[in-house]
């Protein structure tokens, strides 16, 4: 109550200054999970040389959200708070990819079995369909299948066997425990240096990882791995030069943003109205 009572006299503060100049400025933000992301299929699909797991960190992923639907993680009262799977996708070691392979489309039946976990540690960060093969929509675990999963045989089978692997490959290199017990926690305030981040990363797995950010927030953390799933350098990305590290967008210093609930979004949306519609009716009270 006593916050509500600060907002309201901050509020009428700022009256004169709405009334003298009577501007709205409207600010439209959105993140789409698979912009910039997607693969493009390209002449002769030969077999893939090793794969890559990306990370989303919902931190980044959830702070620009401005619609809410059910199939957006960041609308749930406890959204999640550590790495979620992007995808595993198979690579070459050239730098380029195989996508849309021969294969089944995407069958949600198939992995019923895997559903649980799946919303849990794979969840889409956005409400628009996603592209699928042959110029398709549909849902994110549609388009990982179709795109990517597909082109993972001989090492899996089917989609099913695509959906567990890539969980069991999650929770057996658990990246956010690792950066968690190195001292790299969610943050809105702490910058940590992106040369830690990624020998945290190698000391506990051996291999260099890639990093994506958007400004100085990470917002993708990739880890490669051979085809037998044991962990590998990636291809490209992270580059060691004279002793200083570099990763992909990243800066020297990054940070790990935290994300309040779509439910605190949606009160402090409610405030910013509420403020306005009183300055509204202040303002026609003396016409």
């Amino acid at each position: 109550m006593a916050s509500l009572t600060i907002k309201v006299i901050f509020c009428m503060q700022l009256l004169p200054l709405l009334i003298g100049a009577f501007s709205v400025i409207r600010i439209n933000g959105s993140w789409d999970v698979e912009e910039g992301m997607l693969r493009r299929r390209s002449g002769h699909q030969r077999e893939f040389d090793y794969f890559k797991l990306s990370l989303l960190w919902p931190g980044t992923a959830c702070r620009n959200t401005t619609r809410c639907c059910s199939s957006n993680a960041c609308c749930r009262s406890n959204s999640p708070s550590v790495f979620t799977i992007h995808g595993l996708w198979p690579d070459y070691n050239d730098g380029t990819w195989p996508a849309c392979c021969s294969g089944s489309k995407f069958d949600k039946k198939k992995i019923s079995a895997l559903l649980k976990p799946l919303r849990k540690y794979w969840p889409s960060f956005s409400c628009a369909p996603t592209s699928t093969c042959n110029h398709g929509k549909g849902t994110f675990w549609a388009h990982e299948w179709e795109k990517h999963g597909t082109c993972s045989y001989p090492v899996f089978l089917d989609e099913y066997q695509y959906f567990l692997m890539t969980l069991n490959v999650y929770f057996q290199y658990n990246v956010t425990g690792v950066l968690f017990e190195a001292g790299y926690v969610p943050s809105n305030s702490e910058k940590y240096p992106l040369g830690g981040i990624i020998s945290a990363i190698q000391n506990a797995f051996h291999a260099t990882p890639e990093l994506i950010c958007s400004g100085d927030a990470v917002e993708e953390l990739r880890i490669c791995f051979y085809k037998d799933l044991h962990p590998r350098d990636c291809a490209s990305g992270s580059i060691i030069r004279s002793g200083r590290v570099s990763s992909g967008s990243c800066p020297r210093y990054v940070s790990l943003p935290t994300d309040g609930s779509w439910g605190n979004k949606q009160v402090a949306g409610i405030s910013f109205k509420l403020c306005f519609a009183v300055h509204l009716l202040l303002i026609f009270a003396f016409i």
